[in-house]
């Protein structure tokens, strides 16, 4: 009767540990997922998380970096172009910002990149390459439009990015140039919108940026 006891007693234990277990996974793979939905989508380059002299580097900062460098390769001459061929003084203002903000940025990218040991980018994406042919073949009021609606969206898709890195990185170097990076994407949705030309509907993220 004793042994018969102890044996129900340990499968009702298992049951419960194994339920308990059952109950726990499911909530740490949300949590993953909504850390992940924070920080935006990033790039796994199989690097891991590695130890440096300015703390943990994971595959999320070092996906940030590269997306600030390039960020600066379009946004740069896209905004010589805007000071160029803009006929609104605010979108020759938001061109100026764009040169301003994205030089600096630019700098600190490579500075971190050159700590840290991240490989950057030297030309834009093939989608960015593919704006920038926008903008060239665009002409007046469509151009200035145009220039308006796609950096406003690509600046708004970097700040939700932004939020995540600041608040999650452990690297400090990486931490600087996301609080650097938040001032400046700040500003320039800030001269972009000054525009007058956003459609709000038009950048939000079930909107085509290229249409």
């Amino acid at each position: 009767m004793a042994t018969r006891y102890t044996i129900g007693s340990g499968l009702v234990i298992t049951a419960l540990a194994l339920t308990l277990i059952a109950l726990l996974i499911p909530v740490d793979s949300f949590g993953s997922r909504a850390s992940a939905a924070a920080t935006g989508p990033a790039d796994d380059d199989g690097g891991g998380t590695v130890s440096t002299a300015y703390g943990p580097l994971t595959a999320a900062d070092r996906d940030f970096v590269r997306k600030v460098r390039l960020a600066g390769l379009w946004e740069l001459p896209a905004g010589r172009q805007a000071q160029q061929r803009g006929t609104r003084p605010t979108v020759r203002t938001a061109g100026q910002h764009l040169i301003d903000g994205h030089t600096e940025l630019d700098r600190l990218a490579i500075q971190t990149g050159q700590a840290l040991g991240v490989d950057l980018a030297n030309q834009p994406s093939p989608q960015q390459q593919e704006w920038l042919s926008q903008l060239s073949a665009a002409r007046g009021e469509e151009y200035e439009r145009l220039f308006v609606q796609l950096l406003r969206r690509a600046h708004g898709k970097v700040f939700a990015l932004l939020a995540g890195i600041r608040a999650q990185t452990r690297n400090s170097m990486v931490r600087a140039l996301a609080t650097s990076a938040n001032a400046t994407v700040l500003d320039h949705i800030t001269v972009l919108e000054d525009t007058g030309l956003v459609d709000f509907d038009a950048v939000s993220d079930t909107a085509q940026p290229t249409k």
